[in-house]
């Protein structure tokens, strides 16, 4: 019994203090991750993280070289790295580093920045990578294996906090998107009529479905006299909160031209100067405006590139498509014409914006205008309001389950 102790003890001193040391490592190792958790727990910024990640792989891991890799965008770059020079850093290595899976050996691999280290470890998670670490410079004697599953350990807590970070963050920009497009929306609403004219001669009755909550549609009744009113819609390019800003200021520059009662061809030379001076030709709006006497049931329009409104009366339609080009691409009108009809009997008139003839059904066939001008001559003795709650019922039939592609807006005017 003896015997087997001493034998035992003769190398025990050297086994002891290795044990020891590797103890106060481990020990040290610990009280690190457990300062980093704590980091990640006090919301510490992602640059800390960085800086804390290099400090513990250097010092208590006792590495070499290394560089952490994340994706900004669709590159992928250094956020820490332990001595490596800047020239190899710079190098993209996007290309590469996609094709690692797993914890990898790439020593000897021919690439000027990967050939610098030994091992490569992924983090993935829900098959996206969500980081990639390289380290090198370690000992053989090392225990190789364990130190790669500590650092694997530690890596993956760090990419999945900073992941996090970036989620949250996300989150917060969302929110903040979604509060400034419901403000938007409610702005847009308050310049878009919500009670529209009538009397015994004519009434009115509008569809308004923006895209995204905000969008570039417009329309406006503006009535002058017991006798005397005009409308119009008009259909800005692009969609969004750009477009709807770009309405806000088109509807004050409408409203400051119509009340001045120009002729319409002058009318229509100063909306078009004004729209210049917003977009500088960069972007360009169709517009449709009409002017009615109730007295003489004369209607005087200019079509500004806009669809071409439908006119339903005595068994016939009429499309009002005379005007001039597009308003915002030419700082003078090439042509201007001045269209003029007089509307004898109760007519119905149908203005709309193109996402209504942009919607489609499960054939991929277009909602045409063949199918208004029928619609518009079958319903012309409708009141404005059922008229256009039986056109919304007919479009949701046409489209099924499939989304509006953009902007819709209707503006009927029936005059009886």
């Amino acid at each position: 019994m003896s015997s087997v102790s001493f034998s035992n003890i003769k190398s025990g001193p050297v086994s002891f203090q290795k044990m020891e040391r590797e103890l106060n490592l481990k020990k040290l190792q610990v009280n690190r991750l457990l300062s980093l958790t704590q980091a990640i727990n006090n919301n510490v910024s992602s640059s800390g993280l960085f800086k804390m990640y290099s400090s513990f792989l250097s010092m208590e891991m006792d590495l070499k070289k290394m560089a952490l890799y994340f994706k900004d965008n669709a590159k992928w770059t250094c956020k820490a790295h332990i001595d490596i020079p800047s020239i190899l850093l710079n190098i993209d290595i996007s290309k590469h580093v996609t094709q690692f899976s797993q914890v990898i050996s790439v020593h000897g691999y021919d690439h000027p920045l990967i050939s610098q280290f030994d091992v490569v470890i992924p983090v993935i998670h829900k098959q996206q990578p969500l980081a990639y670490v390289f380290i090198g410079g370690m000992d053989e004697e090392e225990d190789m294996y364990n130190k790669v599953q500590f650092i694997t350990t530690i890596t993956n807590i760090v990419a999945v906090a900073i992941e996090n970070k970036r989620l949250f963050k996300r989150q917060l920009e969302q929110e903040r998107l979604n509060r400034e497009m419901e403000l938007a929306s409610e702005m847009q609403k308050m310049l878009i009529p919500s009670k529209l004219p009538c009397s015994n001669g004519y009434e009115f009755a509008s569809i308004y479905q923006p895209h995204l909550g905000v969008g570039g549609d417009y329309f406006d009744v503006i009535k002058f006299d017991e006798t005397n009113f005009a409308f119009c819609i008009a259909d800005i390019s692009g969609k969004g909160v750009a477009a709807a800003l770009l309405m806000a200021n088109f509807q004050a520059n409408f409203h400051s031209l119509i009340r001045k009662r120009y002729p319409l061809d002058e009318f229509i030379k100063e909306l078009n100067q004004s729209v210049l001076r917003i977009t500088n030709s960069e972007k360009f709006i169709t517009f449709f405006v009409a002017e009615y006497n109730t007295e003489t049931r004369a209607l005087t329009y200019i079509n500004a590139g806009h669809n071409p409104p439908i006119v339903a009366v005595n068994n016939k339609v009429q499309l009002l498509d005379k005007g001039c080009t597009i308003l915002g691409s030419f700082s003078e009108l090439p042509h201007i014409e001045i269209g003029q009809t007089v509307i004898k009997g109760s007519a119905t008139i149908l203005t709309y914006t193109d996402g209504l003839t942009d919607v489609t059904n499960k054939d991929g066939n277009y909602l045409d205008t063949n199918m208004l001008n029928d619609f518009t001559l079958q319903n012309n003795h409708l009141p404005a309001e059922t008229f256009n709650q039986l056109l919304l019922k007919e479009v949701e039939a046409f489209k099924q389950e499939r989304a509006y592609p953009d902007d819709f807006t209707v503006l009927t005017c029936k005059v009886f």
